[in-house]
């Protein structure tokens, strides 16, 4: 009886926390945009057993790589001299992966699992400071082919992160994300390409 409703109590717990990330925000007009963030997250995995270590790695270190490609987008909107598809590439870069940092934030909370990883692992695309610094200082061209060239760097990253999470995941709705990304972000890397090809 005891341990009924503990599990209970975490799955009402778990849907709480769900409801409170929704966001309804629409995935933009750029091809591949959407990641998944519609009403088919909602089903999560509520019951916080269904996952393994491959599901934990995976959002634990797609958060912060996500968190970057927001950040790297907040740059560029601070820029006024910039091509409109430059701006609004970097608008729904936000509007795609905020909520899936809010979806995956969720999933770990849920799992009992920390939303922080331990340190010593590496992840491609990540952009270093000094990067990060390079885009803040430039300006009008120079910045967009600079954004798109990190974005391209940095979307790759994700994605064979998210293969990985594809081969060895175990949790449905994370497979399903990976998936998600892997399809949407090669759809975005492509698109990335020939935008820079015209700058």
């Amino acid at each position: 009886m005891k341990k009924s409703l503990i599990v209970s109590a975490t799955i009402v717990a778990a849907m709480i926390a769900l409801a409170g990330c929704s966001t309804g925000t629409d995935g933009g007009s750029m091809p591949g945009m959407d990641h998944g963030s519609t009403a088919t997250s909602t089903q999560s995995s509520v019951t916080g057993t269904d996952h393994n270590a491959a599901d934990t790695m995976f959002a634990q270190m797609m958060i912060p790589h996500h968190v970057q490609a927001v950040e790297m987008s907040d740059i560029m909107l601070t820029k006024t001299d910039l091509d409109a598809k430059i701006t609004a590439l970097a608008e729904e870069i936000k509007a795609a992966q905020d909520p899936e940092i809010e979806k995956m934030t969720t999933w770990l909370t849920g799992w009992s699992e920390p939303t922080a990883m331990a340190g010593g692992h590496s992840m491609n695309g990540m952009m270093t400071s000094a990067d990060l610094d390079k885009l803040n200082a430039a300006e009008g061209q120079e910045a967009s082919k600079l954004f798109l060239t990190q974005m391209i760097a940095h979307h790759e990253g994700a994605v064979e992160m998210a293969q990985t999470e594809v081969a060895d995941g175990h949790d449905a709705d994370a497979v399903a994300l990976a998936k998600s990304i892997v399809s949407s972000q090669e759809t975005e890397i492509k698109a990335m390409q020939d935008l820079l090809a015209t700058l």
